[in-house]
This record gives C-alpha cells, structure tokens and sequence, in this order.
C-alpha cells in the first residue's frame, strides 16, 4: 500500500490558512463586494464565517498579502533613492509576498472578480447536504485519489495538471489500489481515507473472475460507504460521429444491492444459488432520488426499468415503490418499460427517454448501451453518491488495460467526472472554467483521440485543454 499526497497547485495549505484569518467584519464587506463570495464563488453563502473559508470565497488572502507588501515598502523604502528604482523595488516585493502566499491568494482575492463569475448551471449542480460538511484546509479540500489499473493512473496524472494549471483549490491524497492489492489492510486504508476526506476521485479497478473468494474492489467500496446511488448522463457531443444525434439521457441506477448483493453458494456439484436482494427502503430512495433530480434539473420524464413480468415479487417491490413515488410528483410523467424492451429501444430510438430509474444490474447494462450510443467509455463521466460520500468516476467500468502506456486513452471522461466533483463540492468556477476548455477543444477544435474516430494521442488532447485554460487562468493572475 503506498499513499502519498500531493497539491493541485503550488500554494501551501498552511500558507493559505494563516492568511485566512483576518477579522469578521473584513470578511463580510469583501464577501459583499463581489471578490470571489456569494455567486462568483464557489461557496454561496455570503456570512461573514464561511466567506473567508470556501473555495474561491473572499477577499482576507489578498488582503494579508496587500498588508504584508505596504509593511515591506514602508521599512525599507527609506534606502530607495530615484523614482525609477521605487518602482522596481515595489514590483519586485510584490512578487515576493504574492509568490509566498501562493497563486490562491490571487484566485481568491479581488483580482479574482475581475473575470466572469460562474454561477452552477442546473445541469452541473450535484450538491446534496453531504457536499456542504467537506472539511476545509485554508480553504482547500482533500480529496482521495485511488489509481486503478490500465489507463487509470496516466488519466488522473491528467486531472492532477489540469487542476494544478486552473488552480483548482484540491490536495489529492493518493492511494495505490488496484487488482493486485489484495491485503485487507489496503481495503481498510482506502475506505478510512474516503471516510476522512469524504469524496474521492478514481481509476477503474479490475476484478478478478478466477477466484471466487475475491470481491469486487469496486463494488466493496460502493457497500462500505453506502453509495447507493449511481447517476450517468450520456449526451450526444457535436462533432463526435454517432449513429443517434439528440441523445440526452441520464440514467440513475440503485447501487448497493441486487444482484450484486454478493449472496452465492453452491447446493450441490453443479448447483449454485445466487440471491437478488431488493429491500423497499433502497427502492423508495432510488426513486425518491431520481424524481427530486428530475425536479431540479428541468427534466420531463421518468421511466422505471424493470422485470416485474418474470420476478414479481423483487422486480415487482420495485416498481411498486417507483409507482408510489411517482404519485408524489405529478408535474413529472412516469411509465415503465421491462428490461429487454429498454435495451432495444435505447439503440433503436434513444431520443424518448430522459430520466431512467433502474436496479443495480439493469443500471450496468443500460448505463453501458448508452454510453456506446454517444461515444464510448472515453467520454463520459460517473459518480457515486451516498448521504455522506461520493466518488467520482468514468461512466463504465472497464480499465482500458489494451491501451494502458500507448498514449491514446480519451481523457474526457475523467476529466468530465473531475468537474463533477469540483460541482459537488461547490467550486463551480474552477469546473466550468475546466469544463468549457475540455468541450471547446472536444467540438471547436475537433482535437480527437483515436476512440472517436480522431488521430491525436492523449498528450496532445491535454496540451490543447491547457492551451484553452491559459487565457482563463492567466485573466485571473492579471
């Protein structure tokens, strides 16, 4: 087990913290003055207490640093003698006190109110109440970084320099887990480290099918944190070749049980009993959640996915209890659709569904189909959600292993996840500052790895998001 932590960028988290703690009266008259609080930041609330702590929040860094260059000049000034050597002396301190602070005092301070403020489309906006409790460190956030196998270390390698260019107010916490990591102390370590920090960011984890004995790291994580919720939207994207255009659907699976539930034994040689457990509890959740996401984000219509025909009382508790949710929301149409029907009339007339409630395996399947409908696993994101932690993820689960080291995995998808993980932490400027560049660069530049029908290798892709971020970070420094 190896764990390290590494910054996002180059300001200290002690640095940012002392600078931090000015006085409750500053914060609040910054946090009105529209210097990075209330809707250009990335923490709403506008009180005097949280303005000085959210991401991208007030004005305090900017004015420690502000007071530390006037005491600088004010003490020495006296040895300065010309007009022209005052104004290198005071260039030249300013870049001292402002390179010892960290870049963050800039991007949280007024210069920072300069540039567009950002607030969260309806669509990007991913906040529960657990997003709202994440600890704060001088006003960064510790997330767990778990690499994977295949192409999940070199892709969250991208993510890191992505944020450490845009700023982006994160420490990753990095945990080496992977197939090969089978000590029950690795499993330990990686949920205590998600437990403290509360979100985490990962590569795809292979599971080994030989033994029998071994369970799925991945699926161990989703029960042991109780993330029961898994949402996906498959979109279609302009400039990328499909054979479907109009495609926006997203599809929110119950995460924790079903069949995989991890209920197997074996009667007799030959004959082996698998349980599918559905509990009314998860069901009602399930559905309660994909209707209030409904609600939220503007969309029209739900369908429930199910096998009510043939298991009657599991699938049949599930659809009884989308039914019963149903009637709470009467804006919101619902219908049903049986499992094998959904599967073709998602690759033969994707267009008629907007939301899609399903149990844990027909929410793997379907999930699948409809990321291959918009481009593939390389382009779009995953999250897991529970009431007290999330992971963010790529929308499948398939490690990439055949392409791992070749420089040609599409690194949209994680990069998508990472802005949707900055949205559910509140920092909505820095996602939709990452997420315009990935977009432009994906459909105004037409810079494509080879999944999506492109000849660029992944380097290539990431050097044109840099480029595209280098006019918006540097607006913010100037």
């Amino acid at each position: 087990m190896k764990k390290k932590r590494s910054s996002s960028s180059s300001s200290s988290s002690s640095s940012n913290s002392s600078s931090s703690s000015s006085s409750s009266s500053s914060s609040s008259s910054s946090s009105s003055s529209g210097g990075g609080g209330g809707d250009g930041g990335c923490s709403s609330s506008s009180n005097s207490s949280s303005s000085s702590s959210g991401c991208g929040g007030g004005d305090p860094p900017l004015t420690s640093a502000v007071k530390q260059l006037v005491s600088v000049v004010k003490h020495n000034l006296y040895k300065v003698k010309d007009k022209m050597s005052v104004c290198h002396f005071v260039s030249n301190n300013c870049l001292t006190v402002l390179s010892r602070l960290g870049r963050r005092c800039i991007l949280n301070g007024t210069v920072a109110s300069r540039t567009s403020q950002h607030k969260p489309l309806l669509s990007q906006a991913y906040v529960t109440s657990a997003a709202k409790e994440r600890s704060q460190y001088g006003g960064r956030y510790t997330v767990t970084l778990f690499s994977g196998d295949g192409i999940g270390p070199e892709l969250l390698d991208h993510v890191k320099t992505v944020f450490r260019f845009a700023g982006a107010p994160i420490d990753f916490e990095e945990i080496t887990i992977n197939a090969r990591t089978s000590e029950q102390t690795d499993m330990e370590n990686a949920l205590l480290s998600v437990k403290r920090n509360g979100v985490a960011i990962k590569g795809n984890i292979e599971t080994a099918m030989a033994d029998p004995s071994k369970r799925s790291i991945n699926v161990s994580l989703r029960t042991e944190l109780d993330l029961w919720a898994s949402i996906v939207q498959c979109k279609t994207i302009p400039g990328i070749s499909v054979r479907h255009q109009g495609i926006d659907v997203v599809i929110i699976r119950e995460n924790t049980e079903g069949e995989y539930s991890n209920l197997e034994h074996e009667n007799v040689n030959g004959v082996v009993e698998s349980l599918k457990i559905i509990t009314r509890k998860r069901c009602m959740n399930i559905a309660k959640y994909a209707f209030d996401y409904a609600v939220k984000h503007g969309r029209k219509k739900v369908t429930a996915i199910h096998k009510a025909n043939i298991m009657k009382l599991g699938d049949g508790l599930f659809l009884e209890c989308c039914k019963n949710v149903a009637e709470e929301y009467p804006q919101i149409e619902f219908n049903n659709m049986i499992v094998d029907n959904a599967c073709m009339q998602m690759v033969s007339h994707p267009q008629q569904f907007d939301v899609l409630v399903l149990p844990n395996l027909y929410g793997n399947i379907l999930s699948n189909v409809a990321t291959g409908m918009v481009g593939g696993a390389g382009v779009v994101p995953g999250r897991n959600i529970g009431d007290s932690y999330a992971i963010f993820e790529t929308g499948t689960r398939n490690s990439g292993r055949s392409i791992q080291g070749k420089n040609i995995a599409n690194p949209t998808g994680m990069l998508l996840a990472s802005c949707d993980m900055l949205d559910y932490l509140g920092c909505y400027r820095y996602a939709t500052m990452i997420r315009e560049s990935v977009m432009n660069v994906l459909i105004s530049k037409k810079i494509h790895t080879p999944d999506v029908g492109g000849t660029s290798s992944t380097s290539e892709v990431i050097e044109a998001i840099l480029d595209d971020l280098r006019p918006k970070a540097s607006s913010w420094l100037f």
